[in-house]
């Protein structure tokens, strides 16, 4: 085995070190975590390909993540385990690859997986022929046989067997699976007409109604997602509907994600998933996309709604990311573990030990703290706590629910009722019940300090941080008495993107970076350079533009567009429209990708598509319309589209319906920003922002609607246009508020 240095030598007396393989010198956390295990692993590169070819082995591709619960599993269970190492090293290459810093690579296999499996998740095994051509693939399998599926070895010795024995029959099958994901990146034989986006929107709104879960919230049965570019359209379904039924479909959703186990109430933050249809239990991880996201859909929410509750859900995710995930230089790491050591005295991780607590435990807490509680008893305190939270003496998890028996007698918080429902149980007012159960929270949380933390991914992902830059930009434009330091911390995390994960020579974009530690400055690159992808320029282009409706930052706006015409160069199909995932000279992968669904994140089609067309409009440029149309249809033939294709479905709609111009004409003054601050509190997808400065005709934006709005009367005027035909200036605030509540949100005859 080929190594690369030893791992820390234990205290006298203890096994002695071992031997670290080819994984040693990555930035990844992910592959340092496999860098001591006794498979002979490479990286992705040339010198693993290159000994499959001179051996005429089979390649096993094993990727993952550094916060995934199975990966761990079966990193534990197999490729710690010297036999089953053995049997790789023998019979074939073994690669490691992190799906976050090469999700090129991921999603050209994790396609194949789908089309050969029905369903994908991590870790993804696949087997490979030298050439790269994908053979057999996979998820978990266990180092015994259960769950119904084979043993991890055996799959190893039919898949090597098979090699020697029919070799042309697994080449055969692989190039016939890889030839159907070549001819689906071909142009659709479809386009839309005009029409298209209603008839798709009633399409996607009828699917979602039907897979409504009417009693928890969410589409489908467990496991449960948050998957927000679902939710973002829904509003956006709403708002071109007024179908109410919608708005109650969306609210609901994110009332039951808010209330549930998935939630940490503790503190902040959501969980990645949910196992069971109730959003009670769940996968613990914290992943930093889901953070950005939920962000801006609660503050879409409330903006809708106007319910603080989801204000408070929103500040939560704001402080948890300030607090656990944050970069001192202003950019944040991509997540947290699910599993943790139970105590400091423990050697093995489980599932949820920092997150789940006993009956006991949280009743001690309060007991120990009664003085906290002022004119309340710490029993009357603790009773209240845990009939708000669903606690049970013997914990509140189903067994069904927990294969390992790691929660075994643990409580996962949940609200089954309301505070209201509590408040009218215990004969509270709504104002203490909100004290008694921040303070015990709080309690909680400074124990919970003191547990064993769960593992942090250091590595910092441009496009990730470009959701957070949206959501933190969205949660400021809710003017809640925090939108400050929610724009002092966009601004920041601005500072760093552009300082730290844009090259501006080759005006490319970063994949990524890599830190040590929340409050640790130190920041570490790849050698070579990961160029960012698709979805880095698109979600960092959609935050940008988020961050120009939050600040009028003319700089910001102009950035975007630079930003667009490089992902255009790098990234655009001229044959068939829509844009590839990878660079056209990208090394060592089979295939250029176009990602064709929308999931936990939105694909980077679907976000470049609304960039291209709120682009067209602030720069009056049909260049960005022409090409959004060519990207729309590209995926005209997805069906269904708008389940598929949520948030694209949502640019179809700003494409095919136009947007909504609110130009702001006045000097940079008090009433200006009165009346733009009014126009940010809507959730209007379709709303551009432009402020016309009459002291400042240079400035391109304001250049071409210098001739065009006037102030009316020497006073700021407000000009509300669609399509170029505009309604009659406002120069009233409250006229303002009651002309968008009237033309958005009145229901149409």
């Amino acid at each position: 085995m080929a190594t690369g240095g030893e791992a820390p030598k234990e205290e006298s007396g203890a096994e002695p070190a071992k031997q670290g393989n080819r994984l040693v010198a990555s930035k990844s956390p992910y592959l340092l975590q496999h860098a001591y295990n006794p498979v002979d692993w490479y990286p992705w590169g040339e010198e693993a390909f290159e000994k499959a070819r001179r051996e005429n082995k089979i390649i096993f591709l094993s990727v993952g993540y550094s916060t995934c619960h199975w990966c761990h599993v079966m990193e534990h269970e197999s490729f710690e385990n010297p036999d089953t190492a053995a049997f790789l090293n023998e019979h074939f290459v073994s690669i490691k690859l992190d799906r976050e810093e090469r999700p090129d690579i991921d999603k050209i296999y994790m396609k194949f997986l789908l089309m050969t499996k029905g369903s994908g998740g991590w870790p993804m095994n696949v087997w490979l022929t030298p050439d790269l051509v994908p053979l057999v693939a996979g998820t978990y399998f266990p180092h015994k046989p259960q769950y119904g599926m084979h043993s991890f070895i055996v799959v190893l010795k039919t898949i090597a067997k098979k090699w020697n024995a029919d070799k042309e029959f697994l080449l055969t099958t692989g190039s016939s699976m890889l030839s159907t994901i070549l001819e689906s990146q071909s142009a659709a034989e479809v386009s839309f007409k005009e029409g298209s986006a209603i008839d798709k929107l009633s399409e996607a709104i009828n699917i979602h109604k039907q897979r409504f879960d009417e009693t928890y919230g969410g589409f489908g049965s467990e496991p449960k997602f948050p998957e927000v570019p679902r939710i973002n359209f829904l509003f956006h379904a709403y708002l071109v509907t007024k179908d109410v039924d919608v708005l109650d479909m969306v609210i609901e959703t994110l009332n039951q994600i808010g209330k549930g186990g998935i939630n940490d109430h503790i503190f902040g933050g959501f969980a990645r998933y949910a196992t069971t249809e109730d959003w009670h239990n769940v996968h613990f991880e914290k992943m930093l996309y889901d953070q950005g996201q939920l962000m801006g859909a609660f503050a879409n929410a409330y903006k809708v709604s106007r319910d603080e509750t989801f204000l408070g859900y929103g500040d939560k995710i704001y402080k948890y990311l300030v607090k656990d995930l944050s970069h001192p230089m202003g950019g944040f790491y991509a997540g947290e573990d699910a599993d943790s050591l139970p105590t400091h005295e423990d050697k093995v991780k489980v599932e949820g030990a920092f997150y789940a607590w006993t009956w006991d435990e949280i009743q001690a807490a309060v007991q120990d703290q009664a003085q906290r509680f002022d004119d309340i008893t710490a029993e009357r305190a603790f009773e209240i706590y845990a009939y708000h939270y669903d606690l049970k003496p013997p914990g509140n998890v189903k067994a069904s629910s927990d294969p390992h028996g790691h929660l075994t007698g643990k409580n996962i918080l949940i609200i089954r009722g309301s505070e209201e429902d509590t408040c009218a149980n215990f004969k509270l007012e709504a104002d203490k019940l909100k004290k008694l159960l921040a303070t015990t929270n709080d309690i909680l949380h400074v124990l919970r300090e003191q547990r064993p933390r769960p593992h942090l991914d250091t590595k910092i992902i441009c496009a990730w941080n470009g959701l957070v830059l949206s959501g933190l930009c969205k949660l400021a434009n809710c003017y809640s008495a925090n939108r400050e330091q929610y724009m002092q911390t966009a601004e920041k995390l601005l500072d760093f993107l552009r300082k730290e994960m844009y090259d501006p020579e080759r005006k490319r974009l970063i994949r990524s970076c890599y830190g040590v530690a929340v409050g640790d400055e130190t920041l570490e690159k790849n050698e070579p350079q990961i160029d960012g992808f698709l979805d880095d320029y698109a979600f960092l282009i959609k935050g940008l533009l988020d961050y120009y409706k939050a600040t009028l930052d003319v700089d910001v706006l102009h950035w975007a567009k630079e930003l667009q015409e490089t992902q255009d160069t790098l990234f655009w199909d001229d044959q068939n429209g829509a844009y590839f995932f990878s660079q056209q000279d990208a090394p060592n992968i089979i295939m250029r990708y176009k990602e064709d669904h929308d999931g936990a994140e939105p694909c980077g089609n679907s976000v470049s598509a609304g960039n291209l067309v709120l682009l067209a409009h602030y720069y009056d440029e049909s260049a960005y319309i022409q090409k959004a149309g060519k990207l729309l249809n590209f995926f005209a033939d997805v069906s269904p589209f708008g389940h598929a294709l949520p948030e694209m479905l949502s640019a179809l709609l700003m494409y095919e319906n136009g947007l909504d111009l609110v130009a702001v004409v006045g000097p940079d003054s008090p009433d200006t920003q009165r009346f733009v601050e009014i126009c940010r509190k809507f959730y209007i997808p379709s709303m551009i922002i432009v402020h016309v400065d009459p002291s400042n005709p240079e400035e391109v934006l304001n250049h071409r609607l210098q001739k065009k709005f006037k102030m009316v009367g020497g006073k700021t005027t407000v000009y509300i246009c669609h399509e170029r035909a505009c309604r009659m200036p406002v120069t009233d605030p409250q006229q303002l508020e009651d002309n968008l509540v009237a033309y958005f949100f009145s229901k149409r005859d």
